[in-house]
């Protein structure tokens, strides 16, 4: 069939954004050769990385992940041996995580598959619009963490959507 003849149906922003995670996930798997990491345990992996034994409550801060989903994750990541837990001293509920040697290489060798997969996501776009993009994503992000988070609204209010 002709591509070219088919209607354009209007998209959202919403279904964008969803087609666009499909898109990486999908270059995620192809560029780290299929491992087993998805692209949020390699997240949770950096997250835990750049923070001296965070717990999940950090992590969940510090990715954006709801709390369930992440102890899913980092059950997952602790029964692969990619990383450690123990209960804090200061609070014998929260358990402090810390990535094993296991964890440390996989997050070396799955960051060029991050670093490519980032590269062609992008490629559509020129540099300027790639730098226009990420902090277009950034404040939504951020705007919507914020709201959750119990933080006040920013000053501008967002546009009506066109119909």
């Amino acid at each position: 069939m002709n591509t070219n003849n088919r209607p354009q149906v209007p998209s959202s922003a919403l279904h964008l954004l969803h087609r666009a995670g499909q898109i990486a996930d999908e270059l995620f798997t192809l560029k780290t050769g299929g491992s087993d990491l998805t692209p949020r345990q390699f997240e949770v992996l950096r997250a835990i990385s750049m923070s001296e034994e965070p717990s999940q409550t950090v992590l969940v801060e510090m990715t954006g992940i709801d709390r369930s989903t992440l102890a899913d994750i980092v059950r997952r990541l602790v029964d692969r041996g990619l990383v450690s837990r123990k209960r804090t001293r200061h609070d014998a509920r929260m358990y402090a995580l810390r990535l094993s040697e296991k964890g440390e290489a996989a997050i070396h060798a799955a960051t060029p598959a991050v670093e490519q997969t980032d590269e062609a996501l992008l490629s559509p776009l020129a540099q300027r619009e790639r730098e226009a993009f990420l902090k277009g994503l950034e404040r939504v992000v951020e705007e919507y963490s914020s709201r959750q988070a119990g933080e006040p609204q920013s000053q501008q209010q967002p546009s009506p959507p066109q119909q």
